[in-house]
């Protein structure tokens, strides 16, 4: 008598994205062992970020050609193997709640994309009150994918663009800011991207615009989504994104 044979459960691909995060990368890819694969895109890091990946045992591979964050996503569709994709930067940690809901929709098998919220640590303290600014889209049935495009802020582009939508209850841990130098460089890399993306689209920008637009992103983290909550660094962290 035959015993009836089992489907084996869907493979999960976690793909990171990073350029000189030798300081980091170790935590961030740590928490994603329980992934069947893990692929690592570089950007061209001067540091140890790429020796850090392979010691780890990650899948990596270099494209120091930037041209956005969309293209080097979809560096990371290209090499990955598994039937799901979870999108992780080198400045986020996987907790073990999420990891639980990660394996869970994996094993669902449903054709649908889960959304993420993060839980901010920044300059050190994480910042328990602070509200979530949106929900990010980070796994996805990989042959889901068309492309990812936008040079900042980037999205996927679906074949089934109705799919269901779930967001996850456990949040994903982002070290956003950790050094005022830090903070810096992502200021001006973001603030390029963001100008850049305007003028293609053939809208103006000027200082004006910018102080005001500045003050009423301030205004909105740190009253309304409670980021004075968290003191000093609370201080920071919105004052930099804005």
């Amino acid at each position: 008598m035959s015993t009836p044979s089992r489907t084996a459960p869907p493979t999960l691909t976690i793909a990171v994205l990073a350029k000189n995060e030798a300081h980091q990368i170790e935590r961030c890819l740590r928490s994603a062992a329980f992934a069947d694969e893990i692929i690592v895109v570089d950007s061209g890091s001067t540091d140890d970020t790429v020796a850090v990946a392979q010691r780890l045992g990650a899948k990596t591979y270099v494209h120091a050609d930037w041209q956005g964050f969309a293209v080097q996503r979809n560096h990371l569709i290209a090499h990955a193997t598994g039937e799901y994709i979870f999108f992780l930067d080198a400045d986020e940690e996987i907790t073990p709640a999420l990891q639980a809901e990660i394996q869970a929709a994996v094993r669902s098998g449903e054709r649908a994309v889960w959304k993420i919220e993060w839980s901010v640590v920044a300059y050190g303290k994480e910042l328990k009150y602070f509200l979530s600014q949106s929900s990010l889209e980070r796994l996805f049935r990989r042959d889901m994918i068309e492309r990812f495009e936008g040079a900042v802020h980037e999205y996927a582009v679906l074949n089934e663009p109705a799919a269901p939508r779930h967001v996850m209850k456990a949040r994903l841990r982002h070290f956003s800011r950790q050094s005022i130098k830090g903070s810096l460089q992502k200021l001006t890399q973001y603030a390029m991207l963001g100008a850049a993306k305007r003028a293609a689209a053939g809208k103006q920008g000027g200082v004006v615009r910018g102080l005001a637009s500045g003050l009423a992103i301030f205004i909105r983290l740190y009253f309304l989504r409670l980021g004075f909550l968290g003191g000093g660094p609370g201080v920071l962290f919105c004052f930099f994104i804005a």
